[in-house]
């Protein structure tokens, strides 16, 4: 019987951080959170799709960092100005790209599998903000294109009834739409992304999932068929003793071997 010894009076109790951080080594582990190595299928092509997502998105924060910093004057009358604003561009380019693909081939792979569902709809939310996010910063761009753009978009959303609170035309509101409210979101939601991927780990191809199935299956079929003719032997023994003939029994000793 043990004996718990009796907490002592005047401890103070945990703070919230000591929980918070407690809650958190539980839920995802330094060794997975920062991984030294990953299964060897990882190497393919198809994931690095989302490491390339996360480089262009990099560069989209950067890049649009000091835009924002410098406003639209620097980005149209100075060279470095054009040199950065198209650097965000093509990085928008790319990380539709890139994401595109990694959503698609997690499509066709069901990288919901194992538990991973909340990594997945956390992986296509990602997407549907980053929509707007490009739409607000096309129309920020105060140019002619950005003025086709505008015009040309709000009567879609005069048409869905949210024209009052999303006005492509107010240049204020799509610029802080887009350098702080939208790509905040998508940050979150990529920061989300990505421990659950830590957590869960990589989904595994099909063909690995359905081995690891069969040879579960298989060692269930053994386990059964040992035990069903562990349990077999002894009926059998007693029918082979209740069938052996009756007579003459040699006589046996207690010291006989």
């Amino acid at each position: 019987m043990s004996v718990v010894s009796p907490k002592p009076e005047g401890e103070p109790k945990k703070s919230w951080t000591l929980a918070l951080r407690e809650r958190a080594v539980d839920a995802l582990p330094p060794e997975k959170l920062l991984a030294d190595r990953q299964p060897s299928y990882v190497s393919s092509w198809i994931y690095v799709f989302g490491v390339l997502s996360l480089a262009s998105l990099t560069s989209l924060i950067l890049s649009g960092s000091i835009l924002a910093l410098k406003g639209p004057a620097w980005w149209h009358y100075t060279g470095i100005g054009h040199f950065f604003n198209g650097l965000h561009v093509w990085g928008v380019e790319l990380f539709f790209f890139f994401m595109v693909i990694h959503l698609w081939g997690k499509y066709w792979m069901a990288a919901w599998r194992g538990g991973r569902t909340r990594t997945w709809v956390t992986g296509a939310i990602c997407f549907l903000i980053a929509i707007p996010c490009a739409l607000t910063g096309y129309v920020s761009q105060q140019n002619f294109d950005a003025q086709w753009i505008s015009t040309q978009a709000k009567d879609a959303m005069n048409s869905a009834g949210v024209g009052a609170f999303f006005n492509l035309m107010n240049f204020g509101q799509m610029y802080s739409y887009h350098v702080f409210l939208l790509p905040l979101a998508v940050v979150a939601i990529v920061v989300a992304h990505v421990l659950l991927v830590r957590r869960h780990g990589v989904v595994p191809p099909f063909q690995l999932a359905e081995l690891s199935a069969g040879a579960g299956a298989a060692g269930a079929a053994v386990t059964g068929g040992a035990d069903g003719a562990a349990q077999a032997a002894p009926a059998s023994g007693a029918a082979v003793t209740t069938a052996a003939p009756t007579g003459p029994v040699a006589p046996t000793t207690e010291d006989s071997p």
